[in-house]
């Protein structure tokens, strides 16, 4: 089975590294062979001849915050294949729902476009790079909840940016719903009628190891085999 993360990959990069560890964690104790390429959204040109090669989709940390990461994205949400994004793939991939879902024509990330009038993504309370947070998970008919079989867990972030709060109604009635948080925003989100689309504010590839590989990429690989 093949694997695309979407991320120019950086050896520099924590989390761009535990990407690759997290998934071999959980191709060993699946038993699975799983193919990882890494994607630079720079060099694509036919996103829907090249994104049919894969079995499931990987938003990563660091992914470009663009057009073609855009249609990725729309992508794999319409055609259904597995997908997990996480850090700056559940911001990317928040801005997609937003446009092409909801109909928010200028729904934008704060980061990149802060002159625009839908900020969909905007900094968060309080940083949450290099920190290590509890997240309460919130709706125990979830996949998450299903999977860590926890209310809480511990998770790393790197990021300073996640979902406007003004907008968790419109995601939620959708059925693009959240699932977990902290005591102030949403950190996981997963998408209803999707075979797996799942997305986390933190690096869950962070806190995985060999002898317990993180529940999510270990089911996001499943799913993706199947």
């Amino acid at each position: 089975m093949k694997i695309a993360i979407i991320a120019e990959y950086n050896d520099k990069l924590r989390p761009h590294v535990a990407t690759n560890e997290a998934i071999a964690h959980s191709a060993k104790k699946l038993g699975l062979n799983v193919e990882t390429e890494w994607l630079s959204a720079e060099n694509i040109e036919n996103v829907d001849e090249l994104m049919h090669n894969f079995n499931g989709i990987l938003i990563a940390p660091g992914s470009p915050h663009n057009e073609t990461v855009m249609n990725i994205i729309k992508f794999a949400r319409t055609n259904k294949i597995p997908t997990l994004g996480t850090c700056g793939g559940f911001q990317n991939i928040v801005v997609e729902y937003a446009r092409n879902v909801l109909n928010i024509e200028d729904a934008s990330h704060s980061g990149y476009n802060p002159e625009s009038s839908d900020l969909v993504v905007t900094p968060l309370t309080c940083s949450l790079a290099g920190q290590t947070h509890e997240v309460q998970i919130t709706d125990k008919n979830s996949l998450t909840y299903k999977l860590v079989q926890r209310d809480s867990i511990m998770e790393k972030y790197y990021c300073s940016f996640g979902l406007n709060s003004s907008y968790v109604n419109a995601f939620e009635e959708s059925g693009f719903k959240p699932v977990g948080r902290d005591e102030s925003e949403i950190r996981i989100m997963e998408l209803e009628n999707h075979p797996f689309y799942l997305i986390t504010l933190f690096v869950p590839q962070d806190t995985s190891s060999f002898e317990e590989p993180h529940p999510i990429v270990s089911e996001f690989l499943r799913v993706a085999s199947l």
